[in-house]
């Protein structure tokens, strides 16, 4: 599947991906493709993408639909994904059914995000959190919070925190490959 991981410490926020795709048992080395970026920069924030690898190319298209995205805040990334929702229905055939008895339809997307305002998650009924200090997705996430809590007090800078938690999923878990791909942002009213 993929690491993401994103970290906010002192004056900037980061997130960090690794660079593998996976189909089942089968893994599309870096080397092996074209165009193909698990962070998306979308309205000024970075946005990482995890879960299936047609997520890229639809949510890039669907938010080219959307006006007004904003992710300045927990609020304004919810409302941004309430709107993406029946956008991914209509022009990108989203099939929104998990289980039976689940109380929303899914939007069938786990994300972080990372800009100028701080970090967040979004995960498939358009749950939304902010993140105080890190956090990760993906099947190599278990392996990338603890790294980056291990180093968190450290003198590290965000970026090398989030690089380094990718880093840990692509050592142990098997659906995640280098490379490592960065983006560090300074918080707003802050000086790096």
């Amino acid at each position: 599947m993929t690491t993401i991981t994103v970290v906010k410490k002192g004056v900037s926020v980061a997130i960090a991906a690794d660079g593998l795709t996976t189909f089942g048992d089968v893994r599309l080395a870096r080397a092996y493709k074209g165009e193909h970026q698990k962070i998306l920069d979308i309205a000024g924030s970075k946005v990482g993408i995890c879960g299936s690898s047609a997520h890229h190319l639809v949510l890039t298209s669907a938010f080219s639909k959307l006006e007004d995205i904003r992710f300045g805040s927990r609020m304004e990334v919810y409302e941004t994904f309430r709107r993406l929702h029946p956008v991914l229905k209509e022009h990108a055939f989203l099939n929104p059914k998990e289980d039976d008895d689940d109380p929303y339809e899914s939007s069938q997307i786990t994300a972080l995000i990372a800009n100028a305002s701080g970090i967040y998650g979004v995960y498939s009924y358009r749950e939304v959190f902010e993140f105080d200090r890190f956090w990760g997705v993906g099947s190599g996430r278990n392996f990338a919070l603890g790294a980056m809590h291990a180093l968190y007090d450290s003198p590290l800078t965000a970026g090398e925190i989030a690089a380094a938690g990718v880093e840990a999923g692509i050592e142990f878990d098997t659906a995640s490959g280098p490379p490592v791909v960065t983006h560090e942002i300074s918080l707003e009213g802050q000086q790096t």
